[in-house]
């Protein structure tokens, strides 16, 4: 594919420019570099599986035009499977749950924006970008436009559901604290359901003496009571993680090739 790319670089180095990165980063990061080379005054984002027609642009365009900083691509019609629409419909939920998406906004990987939001999207320095996250938290001008959606030139979509729900974890631990929140809520909830729990016995206990303890429900509640405490653990451990990561400079993409004018840097 790089050997294809350099084709294409050598045939107009004036207007191509291309990026080898060392080691597989993720899309999210890959598009992180490609931002950092970018000078005009628009920047259009979109895959390179042939479902999202170069020719829409100027739809995106026309509509960024009438005074909106980001334009995303609304499909009249998904080409993907279940399950990929399925993901789709949950990222949605979780950004407008978590991050504060606009509820009638739809994001796809197919937008455009103006430079300064690219520029303000590079100073993002940490290992763990979400473009989306990192959008909508610069700003909530935003709008669709309806383009149409192909169905893939070849193979399949890289992202497995591993890799979503890495994505999705990625999403609301880097731009949210709102899982926190709920974590903690959750627990004084069953705190308070556990306090009523008790009471109950006891007072069930004096009015029927002879009532026999149940084990198997004691054993019930222990097992809910321990999954939520390792549940939330193990939340606080991905922030925790997350934070030393950052502390250790892991870089969001190494740079093993660049063609094209200028070098490689952030905006400031």
């Amino acid at each position: 594919v790089w050997d294809k790319i350099r084709e294409i670089y050598e045939s107009d180095t004036q207007h191509v420019k291309a990026i080898n990165l060392a080691k597989n980063f993720g899309q999210h990061s890959a598009l992180m570099a490609g931002y950092n080379i970018c000078s005009g005054d628009y920047v259009v984002t979109l895959d390179d599986d042939g479902q999202t027609p170069v020719s829409e642009t100027f739809i995106l365009l026309d509509k960024l035009k009438e005074g909106f900083d980001a334009v995303y691509g609304k499909y009249i019609e998904r080409k993907d499977n279940i399950f990929r629409k399925f993901g789709t419909a949950l990222n949605n939920f979780m950004l407008s749950s978590l991050v504060g998406k606009p509820a009638n906004i739809h994001l796809t990987s197919y937008f455009i924006a103006r430079k300064y939001i690219i520029a303000e999207i590079c100073k993002y320095k940490n290992p763990f970008p979400y473009i989306w996250g990192l959008i909508l938290r610069t700003t909530k001008n935003i709008a669709n436009a309806e383009i149409q959606h192909k169905s893939r030139d070849n193979g399949s979509s890289g992202y497995t559901l591993a890799k979503l729900l890495g994505l999705w974890l990625n999403g609301f631990t880097a731009f949210s604290v709102k899982p926190l929140r709920i974590s903690s809520m959750t627990g004084f909830l069953f705190a308070l359901a556990g306090f009523a729990g008790v009471l109950y016995t006891i007072i069930h206990k004096i009015l029927f003496p002879e009532t026999a303890a149940g084990y198997s429900s004691l054993m019930s509640v222990m097992l809910i009571l321990g999954g939520l405490i390792l549940l939330s653990l193990g939340l606080i451990g991905e922030y925790v993680g997350r934070i030393y990561l950052c502390i250790n400079s892991t870089p969001q993409f190494v740079v093993k090739e660049f063609l094209g004018e200028g070098i490689l840097k952030r905006h400031d």
